[in-house]
Order: C-alpha cells, then sequence, then structure tokens
C-alpha cells in the first residue's frame, strides 16, 4: 500500500457518520461520533526500546557490515556506551506518568543478537535481565504498549535453528526483508516466532512495530500477517500495528484493514495506526543534535504536534530510544521534557493522551458502531467496547441521559464546560451536547430522561 492510497483509503474514514432511525425515516435527533472526550489523542511511539542493551551500540557494527558504503554506519560505536540502564527507564518512566504521558514501547526480543530476553543476555547477570524486565512489567505496561520490533531488529533468523543468517547483507538483514514476496504464512511465522519470546517474558502484547524498511515488499499481506500472529499467540480481539510515518498534509488517522465478518458480533480486522512526526530528538543512535522544537517549540505555537492538533487529528510523536538516552547526555530527554510541558501548558484541557492500542480501538468502534436514532433514544450495537466513546448530539433540547445494558442503568453526570467532560458525563452546548460514556459490547441505549 502506497501512503497516497493510505491517505485515500482514510479520508473516507474521517467522514462524520450520522445515525438515523432504525426504520429509515429521519429523526429530530441527530448522533456524531466525535473524538474521545473531544479532546484530540496524543501518543508517543518509542521504538528500538528494549531490556539494558543500547540498540546504537551494537547495531552499528552488524548494519556497517551488511552495507558497507554507507557513511551513517562508520560512526564511533565503540566509544558509545553497550548499555541504557534501568535507573534511565525509571527516570523517563515516573516523569512521563506524572504527566500522563502514553504510547508504545518496543521491547526488542534479541536484541541485536546479542541474547535472549526470555533466556540469557550475555554481559549481564540474570538478576539484572529479570529486575529489567519486571521494571518494564511494573512501570511502563499500564500506560505503555509493548511492541516486538521484530526479534533482533538487525540480523534475519533462521526460525529452524535461531541462528542469523549468513552471510550479512541486505538480503538477511530485518531493516530490508524480504527481498521478495515469501508469503503471508511465512511472514506470520517470523512476526509470531519474536510475539512468543515477549510471551514467554510475561509481557503482553497488542501489537507490533516493523523496523525500518521491514515488510516494504508485501506491504498488502503485512497487515494481515499482523492480525494472524497476534491473535494466534496472544488470543488479542483487535490487533494493531505501526509501520507508517505521515508528513505535510497527509492524514494521521488510523485504517482499518483486513476486515472481515463486518456486521455481526465479533468481526475480525487490524488497525494500522501511524505516527505523525519525524524523528527529532537524538536519532536511532543518540549522537544526533535533538531539535524538539520541531514537534513543538516552548509556548507550542508552532512545530508538528501543534499543527496536528489544530488540525485535529490524532498527534503521534516517534522517536528511537537511543536518541532519549543519547549516549548518557539525555539531551533527547530534556527535549521531550519541554515539549511535552509545552503541550500541556496550551493544549491540556483540548487533547487526551492515549496508547497506541486505545486510539486503534477507538477508531474500529467509531466506523463499525451502529447508531440508530429514535426521538428520545439512541440504539448502539457496538462490536467492541471502547473508553471515553463520545457522541455529539443535535436536533434536541438539552435534558438528562442515561446508558442501559442488559440490566444495568447507568445515569449520566451533567457537567458545565467541555474541559470537564469524562466517562459517564454530558456537557450542554448552545446547538449542541456531548455525551461520554463507556460503551459496551453488544447492544445497548441511550435513554433521554428529562
Amino acid at each position: 500500500m502506497r501512503r497516497r492510497e493510505f491517505m485515500q483509503g482514510t479520508a473516507a474514514m474521517c467522514a462524520a457518520a450520522v445515525a438515523t432511525r432504525a426504520d429509515g425515516q429521519q429523526a429530530s435527533l441527530k448522533a456524531e461520533v466525535t473524538l474521545p472526550r473531544d479532546r484530540v489523542p496524543l501518543s508517543f511511539i518509542i521504538d528500538d526500546s528494549t531490556c539494558l542493551v543500547n540498540m546504537g551500540h551494537f547495531c552499528m557494527p552488524q548494519f556497517a557490515q551488511a552495507w558497507p558504503d554507507r557513511d551513517e554506519y562508520k560512526q564511533p560505536w565503540e566509544q558509545w556506551p553497550r548499555e541504557i540502564p534501568d535507573s534511565f527507564v525509571r527516570e523517563f518512566g515516573e516523569w512521563s506518568r506524572e504527566h500522563g504521558v502514553k504510547g508504545k514501547y518496543s521491547i526488542v526480543p534479541y536484541p541485536a543478537c546479542v541474547g535472549w530476553l526470555d533466556r540469557e543476555l550475555p554481559g549481564w547477570s540474570r538478576k539484572a535481565l529479570a529486575e529489567s524486565l519486571d521494571l518494564v512489567r511494573t512501570l511502563m505496561l499500564p500506560n505503555w504498549d509493548i511492541h516486538p520490533e521484530m526479534i533482533t531488529h538487525t540480523r534475519v533468523i533462521d526460525l529452524k535453528t535461531g541462528r542469523p543468517i549468513e552471510p550479512a547483507t541486505p538480503a538477511s538483514m530485518e531493516n530490508s526483508f524480504p527481498q521478495e514476496s515469501i508469503g503471508t504464512d511465512q511472514l506470520t511465522e517470523y512476526l509470531a516466532y519474536a510475539l512468543r519470546v515477549l510471551k514467554n517474558c510475561d509481557l503482553p502484547c497488542e501489537g507490533i512495530t516493523t523496523p525500518g524498511g521491514f515488510g516494504n515488499k508485501m506491504k498488502p499481506e503485512l497487515g494481515r500477517a499482523v492480525l494472524d500472529a497476534v491473535q494466534d499467540v496472544y488470543g488479542c480481539e483487535l490487533p494493531h500495528y505501526f509501520k507508517y510515518v505521515m508528513s505535510g498534509d497527509e492524514p494521521t488517522f488510523p485504517r482499518l484493514e483486513h476486515l472481515t465478518g463486518q456486521g455481526t458480533d465479533s468481526p475480525r480486522l487490524v488497525v494500522n495506526v501511524p505516527a505523525g512526526t519525524g524523528d527529532w530528538f537524538g536519532g536511532w543512535e543518540g549522537t544526533a543534535k535533538s531539535e524538539g522544537f520541531r514537534y513543538s517549540n516552548e509556548d507550542a505555537t508552532s512545530g508538528r504536534m501543534v499543527e496536528l492538533i489544530e488540525k485535529r487529528q490524532p498527534a503521534v510523536m516517534l522517536c528511537h530510544w537511543p536518541g532519549l538516552y543519547c549516549n548518557g547526555e539525555l539531551t533527547g530527554f530534556r527535549d521531550f521534557q519541554r515539549v511535552v510541558t509545552a503541550l500541556e501548558g496550551r493544549y491540556k484541557d483540548v487533547t487526551l493522551w492515549m496508547k497506541v492500542s486505545e486510539i486503534g480501538r477507538y477508531w474500529a468502534a467509531k466506523e463499525l458502531t451502529k447508531v440508530a436514532c429514535a426521538d428520545a433514544s439512541i440504539e448502539l450495537d457496538a462490536p467492541f467496547a471502547c473508553d471515553n466513546f463520545t457522541l455529539k448530539l443535535s436536533g434536541t433540547a438539552p435534558s438528562q441521559w442515561i446508558l442501559r445494558h442488559n440490566d444495568t442503568t447507568t445515569p449520566l453526570a451533567v457537567v458545565t464546560e467541555t474541559k470537564l467532560l469524562e466517562m459517564g458525563r454530558l456537557v450542554h452546548g448552545p446547538d449542541s451536547s456531548l455525551i461520554c460514556f463507556r460503551l459496551p459490547k453488544g447492544k445497548s441505549t441511550l435513554v433521554k430522561v428529562a
């Protein structure tokens, strides 16, 4: 799928869905699915992260072997630290938690062929590896999706032997694998191998990140392989993946792919969630000059994140883990803090930090939930449950509402300002109302009671 095709397909899904009565007649009440809590989703995608191993240090010589003529791979990697310590994971994770930042955090299962995270990591004790994995589970998991970023992020692995395929050429590097179509089943098997390592580490996964150009020769099949692999290994209801970066006027809305069973209780699909920025902190190797202002300047009046927020499109930042650590100088991390603080200062009441999986789930619910309006009620039929599901109501006077699902009735509290809108609340405006609730899976009804 080319990027322009992605834009065209996504643009069709961006159109607001205005519901009509179940009998097909025009209802005075109209309902439009809007953004969660009527806020712009924010998220932060971190690539090349894993336990302890500094991927910049260990990837560089392997990339240089496969691409010996590239100046990019002739940097003095021997001088860089081999470890990104857990003390930095803790500093980053705790600060991000305090500021509500959410996103995706890769865990490369066999990082640069150094060692297997579910077995042994040569150069570190088993105790150090166990503590590092536990830190990810306890500190990162609540607010971050965990993705494998293939198996090694460097060499392609022979799945029968667990050894890198020789020799090291572009054809045997994950960043450019496969060089030709290998069939969806084989691609699925490769993804599932990576997922099983993380499952052995007791890390949950609902999605996958592709390193570099992985899958470029099989873009139409890649989403299907992600769908099959994640569901086979984890039994996940709604898989997602990250590969694409949207720039310029390209929309950043998620795309639903390989959808089957639409209109049934259990449709099957994968959600393609793109990023909306480049990597402007310290780069994948951690040596680039950080340019955090390209995400947002000090007062959040310019920058790509500001642009996306103003467009009311998902604003998903991208960076690489070594580019936050910057070989111990932390210049990327300090810039990240300035960006988050700037966005918080100007846009706190109109944005919402979400994990990548949460953005994907919201868009699946937004596009696939059937909404039918009567004059004083709204029938909902949802294939997926979803937090912060938000409807914009027009054609009705300000009133109170309740949500009915099975034998449960939930009153929705009225608040006076849109910035106070949360799950289980509604707010009335001069021409319309916003109502936010936890959308149950299956059939439910919103009923006007006054």
